[in-house]
């Protein structure tokens, strides 16, 4: 018996070997080949399906660009980041209106020579007394441009001079505002225009006895002709109508009447009062003292 099993043992030791061997044959012949998986139906229809175009659009993204300058660094903001508006490129020529006249004040900063510094008034010939370059003209120009042409006249004197000018006070424009406002006046304006809203409201506004929808706004002019314009101030201020909200011109005259009951009242009220005074009794000497004067007036 044991004679037979010895036999039985070692060939079932070989078939073992034998297959071992055939495993490892087959797994060094799928080695470096990829490995396949079949798909579900889903996947198969996603697969199926056209894939979108992908557009290759920059990341908005903002970054830090250096600049020239001791090696600083600015931020540089793309136009297309959400939420970030670009600002216009607005001239120089348009973002400064305000031209220089008579009366101006302007103050005149010259680096590292403060000798060329000061302030200086403009006189009614529209010059600007400059010490070493004498009266020099300013008359019309925007801030920019008198800092160009000073730069330009004392450049004689200096190498590369660096001017800045600030406007001290503005005395140059001016509109007036008459009648039956609370500061009926002369006013200054900071600007070539100011709109007959703003001037009303700087004013002080209108009293209760003003006619506001009959109010006139008068453009002298320099033959000596006079335009006069009518104005509904009531629409622009109470309402809300901007349509009538007109711009203002340096010499120009808003006048607000008063109403017809207010001028009947303003000649009956001396009247009554004096007549009152001079029909009551003289009780007493202060009382008749009172009534000689009301009546002398």
């Amino acid at each position: 018996m044991p004679n037979k099993i010895i036999p039985t043992l070692i060939i079932s030791l070989g078939l073992l070997i034998g297959s071992f061997s055939s495993i490892a044959a087959a797994e060094d012949k799928l080695k470096g080949q990829p490995m396949q998986q079949t798909d579900t139906p889903a996947q198969t229809a996603v697969k199926a399906a056209p894939a979108p175009a992908v557009t290759s659009e920059p990341k908005s993204v903002a970054t830090l660009e250096k600049t020239q300058e001791k090696g600083g660094y600015t931020l540089a903001i793309p136009s297309n980041l959400p939420g970030y508006v670009v600002p216009a490129n607005i001239p120089e020529s348009e973002s400064v209106k305000y031209t220089l006249g008579a009366d101006d004040i302007i103050e005149i900063t010259v680096m590292r020579h403060p000798e060329f510094s000061g302030i200086f008034p403009i006189n009614s010939e529209g010059k600007i007394q400059l010490k070493f370059a004498g009266d020099i003209n300013v008359m019309g120009l925007t801030k920019k441009q008198v800092e160009e042409k000073i730069a330009k006249v004392i450049s004689g004197f200096l190498i590369s001079p660096e001017v800045n000018v600030t406007i001290t006070e503005y005395k140059s424009k001016f509109v007036f505002v008459l009648g039956e406002v609370a500061q009926p006046g002369k006013y200054y304006i900071k600007s070539e225009t100011i709109s007959v809203r703003d001037a009303v409201v700087n004013s002080g506004l209108p009293t209760y006895s003003a006619a506001m929808r009959k109010c006139s706004l008068i453009t002298p002019d320099k033959s000596g002709k006079v335009k006069n314009m009518p104005v509904n101030i009531y629409n622009i201020l109470y309402i809300g109508d901007l349509r009538k909200n007109i711009d203002m011109r340096p010499g120009d005259v808003l006048y607000v009447p008063s109403t017809i009951m207010a001028k009947i009242i303003r000649i009956i009220s001396p009247v009554a009062t004096t007549v009152g005074l001079a029909s009551s009794p003289a009780s007493d000497t202060g009382t008749a003292k009172t009534a000689a004067k009301a009546l002398a007036l």
